[in-house]
C-alpha cells in the first residue's frame, strides 16, 4: 500500500446501512477493500456487484477428468487382467459407465474443494488487518481506501451513514 493512502474501516449496526454505504462508495474515489459481515447477506452482496464465481468451472474440470478417469482406468484393468466371460466384449460400455460416474462425482468434489480453496485464497496465515471481533457478533464492517488528503472526507462519509469509524495500518495486502 503506498505511503500516501489511507483504509477507514466502517463499523455499522445493520446490514442495510452497509449495503447502502457500500451502493454510496461507489460513486465516489474510494476503493472498497473489504466487506465484514456476521450473516450471509443478499443485500451487501448485491450492493458489492460481485463478479460470479468461478468455483464451478474447477467442479466441471474435476468431473469431467473424472470419468475419464473413471472409465480409463476400468479399461485399463478389463485389459490387463482379463477375465473372459461367455465372448462378452473385455471393454463393455455400460459397465465402466458406472466407473465412470463414480469418478465423476468423486473428481467433482475434488475440484469443488479445490476451486473454494483457490479462489478464496485460503488459508490465509497472517489476520487480517482491522479485523473487529464484533464482525462476528452483531456488527458489519466496509473497509474503504482513500488518499490521506481525503481522509476526512471518508470518515465524514461514513459516519453520515450511520457507521463509527476506526483508521486501519495496514502492513501487507
Amino acid at each position: 500500500m503506498p505511503a500516501d493512502t489511507v483504509s477507514i474501516m466502517g463499523i455499522f449496526a445493520s446490514e442495510n446501512g452497509a449495503a447502502v454505504a457500500i451502493d454510496g462508495l461507489h460513486e465516489t474515489p474510494w476503493t472498497i477493500e473489504r466487506v465484514h459481515s456476521p450473516i450471509p447477506s443478499h443485500a451487501i452482496e448485491q450492493a458489492l456487484e460481485l463478479p460470479k464465481s468461478r468455483v464451478g468451472w474447477f467442479t466441471l474440470a474435476g468431473g469431467i477428468i473424472g470419468f475419464f478417469a473413471g472409465f480409463l482406468l476400468a479399461a485399463f484393468t478389463a485389459t490387463r487382467w482379463s477375465l473372459i466371460v461367455s465372448g462378452k466384449p473385455v471393454v463393455a460400455l455400460v459397465p465402466f459407465f458406472i466407473v465412470g460416474f463414480e469418478f465423476t462425482i468423486l473428481f467433482a468434489v475434488f475440484g469443488n474443494i479445490l476451486g473454494l480453496i483457490s479462489q478464496a485464497r485460503l488459508p490465509r496465515f497472517k489476520a487480517v488487518a482491522g479485523y473487529d471481533e464484533r464482525f462476528s457478533g452483531d456488527r458489519f464492517g466496509v473497509l474503504a481506501r482513500c488518499t490521506s488528503d481525503e481522509k476526512e472526507r471518508l470518515t465524514r462519509f461514513f459516519e453520515e451513514k450511520g457507521a463509527e469509524t476506526k483508521v486501519v495500518v495496514q502492513t501487507d495486502s
